[in-house]
């Protein structure tokens, strides 16, 4: 990715369109866009902060250790020793999905606000993490399968619940207030399937899932590390080349049409990314609730730009999870699943917006 061109606000070269604000020209590969140079450095930021905090994970535990004997570590040094191991091992593999996981989750909640333009929609609220967590729990406790069963399981089941909502919610189109209200409605059908699951089930698979059903990056293995973040890596890839075509929603379908955006095949292209991205995270580490609800607003204030930029978000995600995964360990009495603070700091937030939404409507 290279900067090609500056500009700011007045001095736009002839011909071009002044955007009334500083911003930079970047293209990768066969992409290119203009960016706003805040959006840019608080994307920078948030990057420099999560790799901190990941740091800081590798660091302490219950076996603590210095910067310099994680630096051996990671750089293979024979002296490492027993480092080694606590860091390769054990403790980068939960950093690393705690970084594309949280990425991937944040991703997809922008790319949810951005679609229906409304601070509630995310894959939470509207049901696809619960239809991921129903495919995942049939998996476990009706086929007992492992880890790639139970991914596929989340995906399968992911898919199908937007598929459902988004049926549901069709007329003559999809509209974002309706796509919510569908959403929350089919989240609660599916939470009641699940804990009918639940009570049906023996003891150890219930046990099973409901340890899974928390949401935690407890005994992250390399394996789920390493696929779950290449499917995530892939995913955002993919939803980057939509990027233009989502902007141009942004301003409405007709207006979307008009620049010659296929308005229905990029919603629901962008929905399929955005659900695919909710449901690895969910098959590798379980339901995480609510860091795909609070990072595009989070990212949207820190940016000051006038919609949801998925990027911000996804930057945003990866520190929110990485963070709570810190306080879960480390900042409590008693180590939890990460999914429980974030369900704790992420309700308050939710009750913040609602009130929020309420008074800005009234």
């Amino acid at each position: 990715m290279s900067a090609i061109a500056d500009a700011v606000p007045g001095d736009a070269p002839t011909g071009l369109v002044d955007p009334g604000y500083r911003s930079v020209a970047l293209r990768a590969g066969g992409l290119a866009g203009r960016w706003r140079l805040r959006a840019l450095l608080v994307c920078a930021g948030l990057v420099v902060a999560a790799v901190t905090l990941a740091a800081v994970g590798l660091v302490v535990g219950d076996y603590p250790l210095t910067l310099p004997q994680v630096l051996a570590a990671l750089t293979n040094d024979p002296d490492a020793g027993f480092a080694r191991t606590v860091v390769v091992d054990w403790r980068l593999p939960r950093v690393l999905a705690g970084l594309v996981f949280g990425a991937a989750l944040g991703a997809a909640g922008g790319a949810f606000q951005s679609l229906t333009r409304n601070p509630l929609a995310s894959p939470d609220v509207i049901g696809f993490s619960t239809g991921s967590y129903t495919g995942a729990l049939l998996v476990i406790i009706v086929i007992g399968g492992g880890y790639l069963q139970v991914a596929g399981g989340a995906l399968v089941g992911g898919i199908l619940t937007a598929g459902v909502v988004y049926l549901l919610a069709w007329r003559r189109g999809v509209q974002g207030f309706r796509l919510i209200i569908v959403g929350i409605a089919v989240a609660a059908v599916l939470a009641s399937f699940n804990t009918w699951l639940m009570l049906t089930a023996n003891q150890e698979l219930a046990l099973t899932a409901a340890v899974w059903g928390a949401g935690s990056l407890n005994g992250t293995t390399w394996d789920q590390a390493i696929v779950g973040g290449g499917l995530v890596l892939v995913l955002l890839a993919a939803g980057a080349a939509l990027g233009p075509g989502l902007r141009q929603l942004e301003l409405g379908d007709d207006a979307a049409r008009a620049t010659g955006t296929r308005a229905e095949p990029v919603r629901l292209t962008v929905m399929l990314i955005a659900v695919a991205l909710t449901a690895v995270v969910t098959a590798a580490a379980g339901p995480i609730a609510f860091v795909a609800l609070s990072a595009p607003q989070i990212a949207r204030r820190l940016t000051r730009s006038p919609g949801i930029a998925v990027a911000p978000a996804a930057c945003t995600g990866a520190l929110l999870l990485v963070g709570a995964d810190l306080v879960a360990q480390h900042a409590l009495p008693t180590a939890l699943p990460v999914g429980i603070v974030t369900v704790v700091a992420g309700g308050a937030y939710l009750v913040w917006l609602i009130i929020r939404e309420v008074r800005h409507r009234a």
